[in-house]
């Protein structure tokens, strides 16, 4: 398959990239830092580079244009206000969502957080709240265009750096936990390869179940 995967650079999306290579797939990556296109390719994927935060949409359904998926995994990233988180974790997502239909790409996978849905308790941090505000309306526009694309959310918990495990707790109920980024990508490439999962909000963090088991069966009971 040809995947495009919005915010390349990422440590998920590298990590993605370099498992859809190391199986035979090609991974597209979009960057919006030219410094970054080594990195890319040391990954197994091709540098495309586009600026999010400037594109028009026409200009990034030239890059979407004949892949086979779409995968968001774009963020403002530490250190970014809380503008930002405006700009990239919500914008650019639904620019991603247009133009992947724009394209006739409809196969989109994006990547959110666990409990956006949930009110930002009273006194939190401006930037963290303005995150969360961003993932939620990034999720709301994705759930409400329908038959339109073939969307998949997915909610990881909190994020670390530590070796994948292969084994994961997923789907709607699942409680906050942490989970390694490797362990995202795993359950992305499963996502992709799975149909019965489109039009699911998919909570996710470490468990006993292994990756595509825990992605057939919440297949099985869509």
């Amino acid at each position: 398959m040809r995947i495009v995967i919005v915010g390349g650079h990422g440590k998920i999306a590298l990590r993605l990239a370099r498992q859809l290579a190391g199986r035979g797939d090609e991974p597209v990556a979009l960057i919006r830092n030219p410094d970054h296109a080594q990195d890319v390719v040391d990954a197994g994927a091709e540098p495309v580079v586009i600026d999010l935060e400037k594109a028009t949409v026409t200009e990034l359904t030239e890059k979407i244009m004949n892949a086979d998926g779409v995968v968001f995994a774009a963020g403002a990233g530490p250190g970014s206000g809380a503008a930002r988180k405006e700009t990239v974790d919500h914008k650019a997502a639904v620019l991603t969502a247009d133009a992947a239909s724009l394209a006739g790409v409809r196969r989109l996978v994006q990547v959110s957080a666990i409990g956006v849905d949930n009110p930002v308790p009273e006194g939190t941090e401006e930037v963290w709240a303005a995150y969360v505000e961003a993932k939620r309306a990034a999720d709301a526009d994705l759930r409400e265009r329908g038959l339109e694309l073939d969307w998949t959310i997915l909610r990881p918990g909190r994020l670390t750096d530590d070796p994948g495990t292969g084994e994961v707790a997923l789907g709607e109920g699942v409680e906050r936990d942490s989970v390694t980024r490797e362990d995202v990508a795993s359950v992305i490439v499963a996502l992709l390869d799975e149909p019965g999962t489109v039009g699911r909000v998919l909570n996710l963090v470490n468990g006993e179940t292994p990756v595509v088991e825990a992605v057939r069966a919440v297949a099985a009971a869509s």
